[in-house]
């Protein structure tokens, strides 16, 4: 007996057949119930359909991405859809299905998009059967969707950060109707889960436990094109992370634009550190991390965790941004730089060993040298294991973008080299803290230099290179750091 899609759960959706599906009845109302008759309709008829009459075996898809983790955990669940409707995923942009996942935080993410696109259009003249699609957050622009529409018009299929997990009904719908396909929404109240996913890695996965952002950093669009913060039920995360130790995951991270705020909108709040300790109990699971937290509301339950908990990575990526506390106060960051130094003291007290990371924003408009200098006494102060270092990219739509007293290029760019240096000098000292040490590290792959050596990952998030093979790849091994090499470690197996 064929089934009703309108009669299964949630819960149960994810496991149901594909071929199983009556996709002679009407598509469901609800999701992701929905998204599952059109994945069947797809996989019964119309990929094979469309194979056949271009004379192949099978249609490849491609997805590139572009931008931060929870891009990439999109681009898991685009790639895991269309895999099980049939498509082989390729690495080559020549393939039957294009799709861009992108990123707009920076103007320079949304040029390279454009410049890419020439060359797909010269695919396409090719092979014009060939569907190229775009979505993520550069198209929650409006002013990015209208010029596509009318300077690229063979992009078939647009969509934003709202309806991700609509591909496979954006693709039906292609593929009944002529013309180019636009579903941009300016917010969701939902959060659509239980979807297949292609995880880059068999043995850790990111999770997404919120969605959005409430923070509205001067210098940030993010809030615009992801919209305000949603949280998801905490026997959500858990029933999902518990079929992925099941799948053999072994390490979590979890994601959210600040996963502090994680259940700030619950009727009856519960607090991530909460969610920490329900995640903590799931049998096989390993290790935990997190991505990313905001130093205005750490809480001293979230480092109490950490401290006492045997999974969560002794690794907290805290942002700083800028050092000096009115360069702060301008970017709408809400703390200081005397908050942020006695947050810092209080973790390193509680937590002597975690390894801090951070990011940190050169050229700001109306940075002083006086303010940058304030950066520069936070880098010496806090001693980060490393940082990712930004020039500030003014960005349309936000406060700063509109901010007078830009910095000039030549003294950017000369304070950003004066900052690379003081945390090349800072990092590789606190690095080496453990050289010589024995440490566990999950095995994540060969080495891409020297296929002699696999690298694994400390709980600290350091990498290190040792002697080894592909049986070693998603396993917990115990290694002895021999040398560091600045921000990564040789060593040899015990």
């Amino acid at each position: 007996m064929k089934i009703d899609l309108r009669t299964i759960p949630d819960a149960e959706v994810s496991g149901i057949d594909l071929m199983d599906v009556d996709i002679t009845l009407p598509a469901p109302e609800a999701e992701p119930q929905r998204q599952y008759y059109f994945m069947a309709l797809l996989k019964q008829q119309l990929v094979p359909e469309r194979a056949k009459k271009n004379g192949k075996e099978f249609l490849t898809a491609c997805i590139t991405t572009f931008g931060c983790q929870m891009n990439a955990r999109d681009s898991e669940k685009l790639e895991g859809i269309l895999e099980t409707v049939g498509y082989h995923i390729v690495e080559t942009e020549d393939a039957d299905f294009v799709v861009y996942n992108t990123c707009t935080v920076r103007e320079n993410a949304n040029l390279r998009v454009y410049g890419r696109l020439g060359q797909l259009g010269k695919y396409k003249k090719k092979n014009p059967g060939m569907i190229i699609s775009l979505c993520g957050c550069m198209m929650q622009e409006p002013e990015v969707v209208e010029k596509i529409r009318k300077s690229y018009k063979f992009v078939d299929v647009i969509f934003g950060t709202f309806n991700i997990f609509k591909i496979a009904e954006l693709l039906y719908t292609h593929w009944q109707q002529a013309g180019q396909i636009i579903d941009i929404w300016d917010s969701t109240k939902d959060v659509v889960e239980e979807l297949p996913t292609q995880r880059k890695f068999p043995f850790k996965s990111g999770v997404n436990i919120m969605y959005g952002c409430n923070n509205f950093c001067s210098y940030c669009i993010v809030p615009s094109v992801r919209g305000r913060e949603k949280s998801r039920e905490p026997k959500e995360i858990v029933r999902e992370i518990e079929r992925l130790v099941d799948d053999g995951v072994k390490e979590v991270m979890l994601l959210g634009q600040n996963v502090n705020s994680y259940g700030n909108t619950f009727e009856e709040p519960f607090s991530f550190a909460q969610l920490l300790r329900e995640i903590e109990k799931i049998d096989g699971l390993e290790r935990i991390r997190f991505m990313t937290p905001h130093p205005k509301d750490f809480s001293d339950d979230l480092i109490e965790v950490m401290r006492t908990s045997k999974k969560v990575c002794n690794h907290i990526h805290l942002p700083l941004q800028s050092g000096s506390s009115r360069i702060l106060k301008l970017m709408n960051r809400k703390y200081t730089k005397e908050h942020y130094l006695e947050l810092v003291d209080k973790i390193r007290d509680r937590l002597p060993d975690v390894s801090i990371t951070t990011d940190i924003i050169v050229g700001f408009p109306g940075e002083t040298e006086e303010d940058f200098e304030d950066t520069l006494d936070v880098v010496r102060k806090v001693k980060y294991d490393s940082a990712y270092t930004f020039i500030y990219s003014k960005r349309t739509g936000t406060p700063a973008a509109k901010m007078e007293n830009q910095v000039p290029e030549d003294v950017v760019k000369h304070r950003f080299n004066r900052l690379l240096a003081t945390i090349n000098k800072v990092s590789h000292t606190i690095s080496a803290r453990y050289e010589g040490q024995s440490a566990k590290a999950l095995v994540e792959c060969i080495n891409d230099h020297d296929s002699s050596l696999v690298t694994g990952r400390l709980t600290n998030n350091m990498l290190v290179h040792f002697p080894g093979d592909e049986s070693l790849i998603g396993n917990i091994v115990d290694v002895k750091l021999t040398e560091c090499k600045g921000f990564y470690y040789m060593g040899e197996m015990l």
